[in-house]
């Protein structure tokens, strides 16, 4: 029997169209507003899919897990790189949100792995609440995941607009208010992830000893 060809499942196939939707994005940032957050939002709603193909099709894989997590990290990077650009007021705000949204998934990630889940989205039902419900919860890691995404994509297109209507101002306030919620749960999710990483090293000490 032929060995499976990882590469090529079809879930890791719309990972690869979202990494170019997501480079397509950044190159057209600087000079087409639009296609560029259209692009972006894209390869972000695609990650639902992905995830969707890989059960239906009994095709996860670590590969796909990691290669899901670290686009999504490196695409809102690769935006809060430009909204550094174009507010520099604020670039520590943007660094500091790089920095936990970063730390927080590589560890819990990682921890999840060493424990042997397959994905960082696999989480032990008997952890912390607030992961808990906003990893079991569809409609509560969709919205909290969506605007986030989408808090930084109107600020970019905020600096690029002249007059702004009403409604954008009032789905960016609404927007920001759920990016605030999103951090708190990174934080979150650091926290655990340290001590899951800590309760890991502390069982093979006493194991060893």
């Amino acid at each position: 029997m032929a060995q499976e060809n990882i590469f090529l499942f079809v879930p890791n196939l719309i990972g690869y169209a979202r990494i170019v939707l997501g480079l397509l994005s950044f190159y057209l940032m600087p000079v087409s507003p639009w296609p560029a957050v259209c692009c972006y939002l894209i390869s972000a709603l695609l990650d639902a899919f992905d995830g969707h193909a890989a059960r239906a099709l009994n095709q996860s894989t670590k590969f796909g897990a990691m290669m899901d997590m670290l686009t999504d990290r490196c695409a809102t990077m690769c935006l809060l790189v430009n909204l550094s650009l174009l507010y520099p007021s604020y670039t520590f705000l943007f660094q500091l949100s790089m920095c936990l949204d970063i730390s927080s998934h590589w560890l819990h990630l990682h921890s999840s792995t060493i424990k042997g889940s397959a994905s960082h989205k696999t989480i032990d039902l008997s952890g912390n609440p607030v992961l808990r419900v906003y990893y079991t919860n569809k409609m509560v890691l969709f919205v909290m995941c969506a605007g986030n995404e989408l808090f930084f994509c109107l600020l970019y297109l905020l600096h690029h607009q002249q007059e702004p209507a009403d409604w954008f101002y009032w789905l960016l306030a609404l927007c920001g208010i759920i990016c605030v919620l999103k951090s708190i749960i990174s934080l979150v999710h650091l926290v655990t992830a340290s001590q899951n990483m800590a309760a890991l090293d502390a069982a093979e000490r006493e194991k060893s000893q």
